[in-house]
């Protein structure tokens, strides 16, 4: 009986903690600032929906003087690929200039916002900032981003601005590949994992492929489905039964494949994590109230997917931009002090100090 026993305990998952700031090569210093001013939250000012609301006011102006170069969908409905078109223009046209204005006015923003951020104690000494989340993809973006580098070197602030080096939509994945315990890492093939955003949700396959980089800088998403939830408006219970319905069809696929997971399942979503899994503060652009004491996503998810491959099934935990940005925890090693700005539906922030 008492082998048994120990056999049992054995084989179940490390003990952890969600919103882990200590890691094996990394501290988080900090995470999910929300400073003020007289206006409210400053990082409102530099997010994806900030700029769409620059250029409204900036058409708004236009429309005084006569007709709209960008016809008559409100800002926050335009697409990219409609703004990166007016920049690509060989010829200086009204859309061009209206768009030209709004990321000049932004770049000055996202500067101005970036010189508070530098100021705080947990930011002190950053050398890199890393820039991520979905506004960057995009032509208007990545313009918006080398301008405001270059309002910081005017500034006399000494610190370098990059861009995230994957597609954006891996970095919320990638990042659980350095957060999840390494007992459960080995003998597996890859994890599952989930970004949660203030408007998609993205569930994926990451590989871990050991064999081309122990540091797991080769790390690849195989397999991702995205879903917009914001047009669809849902509840947080009809929200929750997706994510299972989007996990158990990547483990139907790995199961089908022979890809070998890991009994682990990490979850980036706004907001700051408390060491139980539950979310104090900053997931207002969430459907429902996230911040509930009655909600506990992990529990909901164990409920519905308690083993993976037989074993049970540890499920933590963390910010979407803490996980986002360590998804370059490879390629930061010539820094001390680093730290990532995800400009997306909200402007999420995380800072870290590499260990020796």
């Amino acid at each position: 009986m008492a082998s048994q026993k120990r056999k049992k305990k054995a084989s179940l998952p490390p003990p952890e903690i969600h919103g882990a700031r200590e890691l094996p090569t990394v501290l988080v210093e900090g995470y999910s600032l929300q400073l003020r001013d007289k206006d409210g939250f400053i990082g409102d000012q530099a997010s994806q929906t900030a700029f769409r609301e620059l250029l409204e006011r900036w058409r708004r102006r236009r429309r005084k003087k006569g007709r709209d170069p960008l016809g008559a969908k409100h800002s926050k409905d335009l697409s990219k690929s409609t703004l990166d078109a007016a920049l690509k223009t060989r010829q200086s046209s009204e859309a061009t200039d209206v768009v030209h204005g709004a990321i000049e006015e932004f770049a000055e923003e996202l500067a101005w916002v970036i010189e508070r951020f530098l100021r705080q104690p947990s930011w002190q000494g950053v050398e890199r900032i890393v820039i991520g989340g979905g506004f960057p993809e995009s032509e208007v973006g990545e313009r918006a981003v080398l301008q405001a580098a270059a309002i910081l070197q005017d500034m006399g602030i000494d610190v370098q601005l990059a861009r995230i080096g994957h597609e954006t939509d891996d970095g919320g994945l990638l990042g659980w590949v350095h957060l999840a315990p390494p007992p459960l890492l080995k003998g597996r093939d890859a994890i599952v994992a989930i970004d949660i955003g203030g408007t998609n949700v993205r569930c994926g396959i990451v590989k871990l492929r050991r064999r081309r980089a122990k540091d797991l800088s080769k790390a690849k998403v195989l397999r991702r489905e995205k879903w917009r939830h914001a047009d669809d408006g849902p509840a947080r219970k009809v929200l929750v039964e997706r994510l299972v319905e989007m996990l158990n069809d990547q483990m139907r696929y790995a199961t089908k494949k022979g890809i070998r997971l890991a009994p682990f399942i990490g979850i980036g979503c706004p907001g700051l994590i408390r060491k139980d899994g539950s979310i104090s503060r900053g997931a207002q652009n969430l459907p429902g109230d996230w911040e509930s004491e009655h909600f506990h996503l992990p529990t909901e998810l164990s409920k519905r997917i308690a083993t993976i491959g037989g074993e049970a099934v540890l499920i933590l935990m963390h910010n979407d931009a803490v996980v986002q940005g360590l998804s370059e925890l490879p390629f930061m090693r010539d820094v001390k002090r680093w730290a990532v700005l995800t400009i997306g539906t909200g402007l999420g922030n995380a800072s870290y100090t590499n260990k020796s």
